[in-house]
Parts: structure tokens; sequence; C-alpha cells
């Protein structure tokens, strides 16, 4: 046999064509069809039978309804499970199982199971690398991708979306919000399994950076960052924005109660997918479409469990991305810091704290229905609200209260883990008593006119003061790249970032990286022993499992005119972030420290300034992603969830046209 590399392996000696045939036997039988079918039905709904058998179902069930399972399945497994082509994560390694367990769900019921596929990026993989430009565009581009290929299976009765991580599962309920008019079902794609003695996915990310500061050891990195999955399926083992989006997709109740978290690869976690398939099915024979579900109160729902959670800032950007798809009013600023206000943090979890839970703990003390429960004693969620399991949730809630599958949840989590359910999901009076406080501020200032946003309770508590408000006031260091920024972080020379610094990461934005994720930022500084004296600044977005001060999503961004684009080495920062009222403030006070600056007179001077000369777009920036910018600023920016508003683009394109056509004309 040829070696791999050899011109003969390549191009081939032809043997194959021996055995090639040039036609086939054709399906055998009829297909269900007769007069009425052939004389109005459109070509495209009979050719679609004729391929239904041509597949190789039986041709007299090929005219069965259509069930279309939309996955973000990546990578090729062998019958047992063996890798025969990676994917990009574990996150879709696995959901090729949900899907034949929906299938086969649908085709045990009558339906005529389809299935199709758009995978999903790694923010993780892409961490620190031009690959993060594409992460945040991908969602839009992959959600009208989705919904293109439901709208071609014209005859859908019904719509099962399968995913799990970061973009994949905001991008899957875009898809199905986008469809609302039909039946829709979230199958969450479940969490890894921590592995024993071993680092959890959050901890291991920051290897590079422990390395190079003498923390760890060469044998520790290695060992360490080749167990950290005690399991090869499933999002991500702390609470960030794959098992927030999950969270989310449940809170909406657009997911089965209890499917969000269940453990990758487990018997509960192929059982919910069944279970998903089944809700489909009653839900289309009922004609229950799932905008009948998407409703204005489920969005408030869900900013509530989001904020019981303390979940992953990301949301910020997708849930009101959601209800732009499914036509209902986009939740404000003013509606997130409401629900912050409303509840405590109930939940326990990797990377909040303070006992650092892994969501499969999280999911088995009852996950998300638990959390709904404690909401609903406290007398703030719609009841009323329908969902995809066909009961309203006040009565998902009263079955959940008094069943068996809570009942089995909890017990195991004692057996197994000896961890008493109570302590990872509390009630607000535990809740409080343990520390645990309201998650999200929103501050603003002369360095954020149009807000930030800071998982405050993330703030190391040694930095909080007896009236829990963090202050800091630190000289700024200036990047325009995170490459640049985390070379700082990772030097011990005269440019190492220090004790009492406030980061600042400037044109990072939609306009210049797509508003990449600047978790190898975060986490790096999180397990550095000074790291937590340092604060990070930025117009880019962190991950879900960032902890410290660190504030982002700043606005407006450098690139757009933003303030922020106008700072320079040295100048005096002030933060000051309240965590009892949930308010904060970012303001430049001036270049010395000895004689601050009221904050507009600081303003001023900013506004005097040009932007800072090493901010621009990226020059490896994809045209992709820049027509991405464009169009989401034109429908509202991130504030507004990154949404292709057609109507507001349209208008855009519209005056634009007009104002050259002036132009052209006065020339």
């Amino acid at each position: 046999m040829s070696a791999p590399g050899e011109l003969d392996a390549i191009l081939g000696d032809g043997a194959p064509l021996a055995s090639t045939r040039t036609s086939g036997e054709g399906p055998h039988g009829h297909l269900p069809i007769d007069a009425r079918m052939l004389r109005e039905a459109a070509s495209g709904d009979l050719f679609g039978l004729t391929q239904n058998a041509g597949m190789g179902w039986r041709a007299s069930e090929v005219a069965r309804d259509p069930y279309l399972i939309v996955s973000t399945q990546g990578g090729l497994r062998g019958a047992d499970g063996t890798p025969l082509a990676l994917g990009l994560h574990t996150g879709h390694w696995e959901i090729d199982r949900l899907v034949r367990t929906a299938a086969e769900t649908f085709a045990a019921h009558g339906g005529l199971p389809f299935s199709v596929m758009c995978s999903d990026p790694c923010d993780g993989r892409t961490q620190g690398t031009t690959g993060m430009f594409d992460s945040l565009p991908y969602r839009n581009d992959a959600s009208i991708a989705m919904r293109r290929l439901i709208r071609s299976l014209p005859t859908r009765r019904g719509v099962l979306g399968i995913a799990t991580c970061d973009k994949g599962l905001p991008a899957m309920m875009l898809a199905l919000a986008g469809c609302s008019d039909l039946p829709g079902v979230i199958v969450p794609g479940g969490v890894t399994l921590p592995a024993r003695g071993a680092e959890d996915a959050g901890q291991v990310q920051t290897i590079g950076a422990r390395f190079a500061h003498g923390l760890i050891d060469l044998e520790h990195a290695a060992a360490m960052g080749c167990r950290a999955c005690g399991s090869p399926g499933g999002g991500c083992q702390f609470l960030g924005t794959a098992a927030t989006s999950q969270v989310v997709a449940e809170a909406l109740g657009i997911a089965l109660p209890h499917s969000a978290l269940a453990p990758s690869g487990e018997p509960a976690w192929t059982d919910m997918a069944r279970r998903s398939a089944l809700a489909l099915l009653r839900m289309a024979g009922q004609g229950t479409p799932l905008s009948a579900v998407l409703t204005r109160q489920a969005v408030e729902n869900a900013l509530l469990v989001h904020a019981a959670f303390g979940g992953s800032t990301n949301l910020l950007l997708h849930v009101p991305a959601i209800a732009h798809a499914a036509g209902v009013t986009r939740p404000t600023v003013q509606d997130w810091m409401a629900a912050s206000r409303a509840t405590p943090r109930l939940v326990d979890a990797l990377p909040n704290g303070p006992r650092h839970h892994p969501t499969v703990q999280v999911f088995m003390a009852g996950g998300v229905p638990e959390v709904m429960l404690r909401l609903r004693d406290m007398g703030l969620l719609h009841l009323d609200v329908p969902t995809v399991s066909g009961r309203t949730v006040g009565e998902n809630l009263a079955w959940w209260e008094h069943s068996a599958t809570r009942a089995a949840a909890r017990a195991r989590l004692r057996e197994l883990d000896g961890v008493d359910p109570d302590v990872v999901i509390m009630g607000p009076d535990a809740a409080r008593k343990a520390g645990l406080s309201s998650t999200m501020v929103f501050p603003v200032g002369n360095l954020a006119p149009q807000g930030a946003v800071i998982k405050a309770t993330a703030i190391d508590p040694s930095l909080v003061d007896e009236g829990n408000v963090y202050r800091h006031t630190g000289p700024a260091r200036v990047f325009a790249s995170e490459h640049d920024a985390i070379r700082a972080i990772k030097s011990k020379g005269d440019d190492a970032v220090r004790a009492g610094d406030v980061v600042v990461l400037a044109g990072c934005g939609p306009m210049g990286t797509g508003m990449e994720e600047t978790y190898q930022l975060t986490s790096a500084l999180k397990y550095l022993p000074w790291g937590k004296h340092v604060a990070v600044l930025t117009d880019a977005r962190f991950s879900g499992v960032s902890t410290g001060a660190c504030i982002g999503h700043v606005g407006p961004e450098a690139l757009a005119g933003g303030p922020l684009g106008r700072l320079r080495d040295g100048d005096i920062v002030r933060i000051e972030i309240d965590r009892a009222r949930l308010e904060g403030r970012v303001d430049f006070i001036g270049e010395d420290a000895q004689r601050p600056l009221d904050a507009d007179a600081a303003a001023a001077v900013l506004a005097a300034r040009p932007l800072h000369p090493a901010i621009a777009p990226h020059p490896r920036l994809p045209d992709d992603t820049r027509l991405w910018a464009a169009l989401q600023d034109a429908g509202g920016g991130t504030w507004a969830g990154c949404v292709y508003d057609v109507d507001a683009i349209i208008e855009t394109l519209r005056a634009g046209r007009e104002a050259l056509a002036g132009k052209g004309c006065s020339a």
C-alpha cells in the first residue's frame, strides 16, 4: 500500500471502479397518494414523498406527519461512541444520542422524523485567538440558517431544537422563536460531569497564566489539562453562558421542567429527549404554537430565574434577541435591574460560590423548577403562563413540589455526594444569611454614558466594605488588544500589570473584534494571588464563568466614539459598585490621584482628546463580522441584543441611499 503522502495514494489506481454500479433497484411499493393530491399538491410535496422512500423509509408510511429535529451536532462517533472525527467541543459531541432518542420516539408514535444539523463553535477553544471574532456573530447567522432549514420542510408539524452551549443554544432559541407559529420544544444538551481529583473546565483554562507566574509546574499543567472532563459530552461544569442558556430556555417555558443541566450521557438525559418529543407530539396534536408560550410574561419569569441563579451576563445579549425574534417587547436594562432587585441569588454554583457546586449538583438539587418553587413562594412569578409541557408554570410547580422525580434527584445527591440539596438551592432567607445577594449591577459614569454591566457577586468579598460597597481607584493600563493585555498580566517585567491597576481593554466591541469574550484575562486574574486587586474595564464581553471586578459591555464602544477609547496609561479611574442598592459608577477623574476632578470636568477633558492611537478594528477582523457589526448597530446595538432588526436596517439603508443621492445631485 502506498504511503499517505505519495502521489499514487492520493490519485488512486481506479480499482474501486471495478465494483461501481451505474444503476440501482428502486424502492418497492407505492406512495400513499390519491388523485386529488396529484391534481392539487405542490410538486415539492410529492417529490418529497419520493425522496422519503428513496432514503429507505417504508413506502406506505412516507406520508406520516413530519417532525423536524434541528441540532448542533458536531463530530462523528462510531457505533460504540469512539471518536472518528472530533467535534469542536464536548457540548455538541454526544447529542446525536438525543437526536436518535427523539427520532425513535416520533417514529414509535406515528410520526416521520427528519434530522438536520447546524453545528456550533466553542468559546473555550477560541479564547485568545482570532476565532473569537466569529463567536457572537455566529449566533445571528446560525439562527438564520436554522430557520431556513425549518422552512425548507414545508409540511413539518413541529420542530424539536437540540443544543447545548454558549452560542448554539441561543441561536436555536432564536430560530424557534422566529418560527413561533409552529409547535416547538427545546431540548437542552446538558452538562459535563466533574472529574474526580481534577480541576474544573473553568480553572483548567488558566494553566498558562499560573505556569507563567510559577504557581504550578509543567507536570501539574499537563495532568490537569488532560483530566478536566468527567464525561465526553455536555456543556462546562460551571454556571457560565452555556448552563445559563439552558436555565433560561426552561424558565421561558420552551423546555420541559427539570431538563436544563442534565448530565450528558446519563439515563435522565436521554429520557428527557424522549419526553420532549412526546411533548412536541402533544403540542402538534392540540395545535398549540410556540407563540402561546413565548410571551412577555414568560420573558419576565426568565429574568427572575436568571437573577436567582446569578447567571451569565451574556444573557443580556440573548434574552432580548429571543424576545425580538418572537415579536415580544424586548427587556430593557430597567427590567433586568428590577429582576435583580426582586430576588437575591438563590443558587450556590461554580463560579459564584461560596461552596462552588458544579452544575450537575444544581440539577440533582432540583435545578430550575426548584428555584422557581422558591420564586413562587416569594410571589414573584407569573404562574398562569403556558409551557411546552401542556401545563402552566403554576401547574408544573405544583407537580414538581410533590413529584417522585424531585424526591429521587435530591436523595441521589445526598447518597452520591453527601450534599444537602438545600445548601445548593436556598430560600431567600437562607441565601441572605449565607451572604448571597442580588447579582447584576449596571454602572454608569463618564466612561460608560450608555451603561455597562458587572456581576457584582463575583467580586472578592474581602474587597467589599461593611456597607456592601466595592471601591477601587487606580491607574489605567490601556490595551487595544487582548493579546497585549494577557501578555502584560503574565509578565514579570516593567510592563507587568500590578495590583491596584485598572486594565482597560478598549476597541474590542462589535466594530473592533466582533465583541470578543475575554475570559483569558479574567480567569488569569482570578487565580493569581494579587489578581483580585486588579479591575477590568472593557467594551468587550466576559465569559459566564468570569469572576472579579470585571465591568464589560461598556457603551458606547470605543470605535463608536465612546469615551473609553480616549483613556491613556496612568489616567486615574474610580469605580464604585454598591451591591446593596445595585448601583454603580465608573469614572475618569483626571491624571493625578491627589487632585481628582469631578466627573463632569473630567468628562470634558476626555471629550477634548482624540481616540487612543492604538485603537482600531483588528486587522484580521473578517468581513463577515464587519457586516454583522454594522447590521446589529443599525438594529439597536448590544443593549438591544445585537439583533438584525430588519425594519430598522432597511430604513437605515434607505436613508443612506437618499443621502448619497442628494450629494450626487448637489455635485
